[in-house]
């Protein structure tokens, strides 16, 4: 805790048995030396492997065994994904060529290598995501009643309809901007869809103007197939038809441009960077600064613009060069622009076309037959929760019950990412009006919600919470809620620490974990780690937490090390490590030095990961797995066999060097044996998945097990929503 708040001064900163056998293990040869293990091509590099994540975020839309339109999502969110991915990881690139200050990665490649090299996947990923569209997404669609069709291709009564809605919907909203000597070139502001419009006067001359397609309305308008209402109704099964929102207003320039005549109009998109500079040293209040910051951000420069393939080259240049961006960041692309905007035919009724629903299980312990009270159950043991498998409402009743319960004196919390219409924040403003003692930490630099945190944050101010807004040099990524309760002649202290966000929603999307206990180390632990985010304590090394940046990355290291002695010494090393990513050069080096020594190395890794398995002598007991399907995979899981004494921690934390050292992370152990045993279970469902498993090989690429296909097929997401309060 002392090295915390001195970085926030100084700153002011027997196994588990996997159904699928793993690959027999034999005596790696000697172990290169210390200079081996740093050279580069060990090494993945970390964008281009964040891209192939992307890659297998495409293929589920891709996979004709997903749900059309859960397959339709996924095509959204990989160009989400991509969009982001241009705001923050590009953006900071461009920032080091900009700069001459270039960064070698931990590959060996500087900025400016890897920009290249993304340019060239990426347009390798917009080629195949658009061939995929148009050749098997959209007929797929059309075959299932649901029409996205070019304005060209509809009959007069759609285009009637289509006009109709633009008159009374669209045409109040828009706004030309002109561009001449004038008028500047108008802002451009992130992620929107733009038309880029030529209009000719009556004296032949030609001008340039801009219509931003609003994004608070529908960007695929919907259009009848039949010319009449009372056809509509008759039809059984009437298909549906949507035209995207700019092709509406192409088709409707004319209202926009009157006495003009419209020589041309092209869609076309831009992408800023979004990861803004926050000088946290000169601030001397951190809410004003993120404030001011989430102006600038709309400001900042371009890294990406996305056009027609059509648009003529002309009209191209006259984009460059107002918006100030290179020839290397056009990407011409067919249209549509921005598929991120099929996430509207989400919300379609077609439950046949979508997963089908699921509730969450609610332990017994937790249900309506219960007659003690949630602290009486954590008091007996310790609760684990695995979302949204089990039910998030525990949680959420945890806050409640401390917040009216007389004997509850605090509640402290750290808040991240709760939400809109957040119960958990509710409970925080009930527990306060009840006259307890509340204090949250609200991250205010949890990127791209932080205009959401500083509402939140206010309002919990408003009410008399006591708030801190995150710290200085640190953002504050830990999952952990603290009540203080009077029982007696004692106080004792509750905790719930988790994986996840404090957010319901994301609940029911996310695999997370958490954790209720009254554990009396940990409860201390936790003490002195809400005094140090809150105030200032006193020196302390926490005796069960590993917290970041204070002695998670040196009990890492020290729990592998013990791995290794442990095969040495004749015990069958076993390490199974389950992340969001995994990036800390240290980390790595330190897997490949258990590798080496013979011990077997699992590791899932949803996302990125920049060790290299199946290098022979280095890491050919090490296989890395990556489960991508229905829920997105976010818990962090990590086992140690140590010599049959087995120990699992769970947390907040991935293996990345911002994680280890330049956020406030909490990894906290699971000391019940019933609980270890879960957890292990729930390891070796992962680890024996067929259907949605990818294998990263020495090459950097992800292969597909060969049995997905197969009837069967084992799915550890499927196995585990239907064997729910079983694992």
């Amino acid at each position: 805790m002392a090295r915390m708040r001195a970085h926030r001064a100084q700153t002011l900163e027997s196994a588990p048995d996997p159904a699928v056998s793993h690959a027999t293990q034999v005596k790696a040869p000697r172990l290169p030396t210390p200079r081996g293990l740093d050279n580069p091509e060990l090494y993945i590099n970390r964008e281009l492997s964040l891209l192939e994540f992307q890659r297998r975020v495409l293929e589920e839309a891709e996979d004709p065994t997903n749900p059309l339109l859960e397959r339709v999502k996924f095509l959204s969110i990989f160009s989400s994904n991509l969009d982001e991915f241009f705001m923050v990881r590009v953006a900071g690139l461009m920032k080091q060529v900009a700069s001459g200050a270039q960064e070698v990665g931990i590959d060996g490649r500087s900025a400016g290598l890897q920009l290249q090299l993304i340019r060239q996947q990426v347009a390798q990923l917009a080629e195949e995501s658009h061939h995929f569209w148009r050749q098997d997404l959209r007929p797929a669609l059309e075959r299932a009643g649901i029409r996205i069709a070019d304005f060209s291709d509809l009959n007069q009564q759609q285009r009637a309809a289509a006009d109709a809605f633009f008159l009374h919907n669209v045409f109040p909203v828009l706004t030309p901007l002109a561009f001449d000597g004038s008028r500047p070139f108008p802002h451009i502001s992130n992620r929107s869809v733009n038309l880029a419009v030529v209009v000719r006067d009556q004296e032949g001359e030609e001008h340039f103007a801009r219509v931003k397609i609003p994004d608070t309305l529908p960007q695929l308008v919907p259009v009848k197939a039949v010319s009449s209402e009372e056809e509509f109704a008759k039809t059984e099964s009437p298909e549906l038809v949507f035209v995207w929102l700019e092709q509406v207003i192409a088709a409707n320039l004319l209202h926009l441009f009157p006495g003009l005549r419209i020589v041309e109009a092209h869609p076309f998109r831009v992408i800023r960077d979004a990861d803004v500079a926050v000088q946290e040293l000169e601030s001397d209040d951190l809410l004003e600064t993120i404030e001011e910051a989430m102006r600038q951000r709309r400001f900042l420069d371009a890294v990406r613009v996305q056009v027609s393939s059509s648009m003529p080259q002309k009209i191209v240049d006259i984009l460059t060069s107002n918006i100030e961006v290179g020839p290397q960041q056009v990407y011409r692309i067919e249209n549509p622009i921005g598929f991120s905007r099929l996430a509207e035919l989400c919300s379609l009724d077609r439950p046949d076309l979508k997963d089908k629903p699921f509730s969450s299980f609610t332990p017994p312990i937790f249900g309506p037959e219960c007659q003690e009270d949630i602290f009486a159950l954590i008091r007996r043991e310790d609760i684990l929760l695995h979302h949204p498998y089990d039910s998030f409402q525990p949680v959420v009743e945890f806050l409640r019950q401390a917040a009216r319960d007389p004997q509850v004196l605090a509640i402290k919390m750290t808040l991240y990412r709760v939400g809109r219409n957040s119960p958990v924040v509710a409970a925080l403003l009930d527990a306060v009006e009840d006259g307890k003692q509340v204090a949250a930490l609200v991250e205010l630099k949890a990127r791209f919600d932080e205009e959401s945190n500083i509402e939140w944050a206010r309002t919990l101010e408003d009410a008399g919470v006591h708030v801190v807004y995150g710290l200085v040099g640190l953002k504050v990524h830990s999952k952990i809620a603290l009540v203080v309760r009077q029982e007696g002649d004692a106080i004792r202290r509750y905790l719930h620490l988790g994986t996840g966000n404090y957010n319901p929603a994301t609940a029911r999307l996310y695999t997370d974990l958490g954790l209720f206990t009254c554990d009396e180390e940990l409860s201390e632990d936790a003490n002195y780690f809400f005094n140090a985010l809150t105030g200032y304590s006193a020196q302390h090394v926490p005796r069960s937490l590993l917290v970041a940046p204070v002695n998670l990355a040196e009990r890492m290291h020290e729990l592998i090390r013990r791995e290794i002695k442990l095969q040495e010494s004749g015990e069958q090393g076993h390490l199974i490590f389950k992340m969001n990513a995994l990036e800390d050069p240290k980390i790595i080096r330190l897997l490949y030095e258990a590798s080496h020594a013979g011990v077997r190395v699992d590791l899932l890794v949803r996302g990125f990961c920049c060790l290299r398995p199946g290098v022979p002598g280095v890491s050919e007991n090490i296989r890395v797995m990556s489960v991508v399907g229905r829920f997105l995979e976010h818990s962090r899981i990590y086992y140690f066999r140590n010599g049959g004494a087995e120990e699992v921690y769970v947390g907040s934390a991935d293996l990345m060097r911002r994680s280890l050292r330049h956020r406030v992370e909490i990894v906290f152990p699971v000391k019940s044996p019933k609980l270890i045993s879960r957890l292990k279970e729930v390891l070796s469902v992962y680890t024996a998945d067929e259907a949605k498993v990818r294998s990263l090989g020495s090459d950097g690429r992800y292969t597909r097990s060969p049995k997905r296909n197969e009837p069967g097929a084992r799915n550890s997401q499927a196995w585990l929503l239907t064997h729910q309060g079983t694992a």
